[in-house]
């Protein structure tokens, strides 16, 4: 019986890094659709974009009950700012993913 579980696998160097440089660009672009910056950003734009309507659509009494504040507006523009804000951060300052380490490296340590 052989030691090795994988006997009838055999990868090259070649093989392995070519893998493990596929599964760090997976992993970096994963990175970049669930950085939050994006999500707490379009979270608030689309938000904004409703309670702005709101408060553009409101009736006069609904303005009168905030004591002739119309609250809904204010807000939304409040919530469409802060969230273009985040995209704007989002584009001027991308995720940053840690250089790879190479094998070689790693058994350096």
């Amino acid at each position: 019986m052989s030691d090795n579980a994988h006997d009838g696998f055999h990868y090259s160097e070649r093989d392995v890094q070519r893998e493990v440089t596929e599964l760090e660009g997976k992993s970096a672009t994963a990175a970049r659709i669930f950085d939050l910056r994006r999500i707490i950003g379009g979270l608030f734009v689309l938000y904004g974009v409703i309670v702005t309507i709101t408060g553009i659509t409101d009736s006069q009494s609904a303005i009168d009950k905030a004591q002739g504040v119309n609250i809904n507006l204010w807000t939304g523009i409040g919530m469409l700012l802060l969230g273009v804000f985040f995209l704007v951060w989002l584009k001027l300052r991308p995720m940053q993913t840690p250089p790879a380490v190479s094998p070689e490296e790693e058994q350096g340590e």
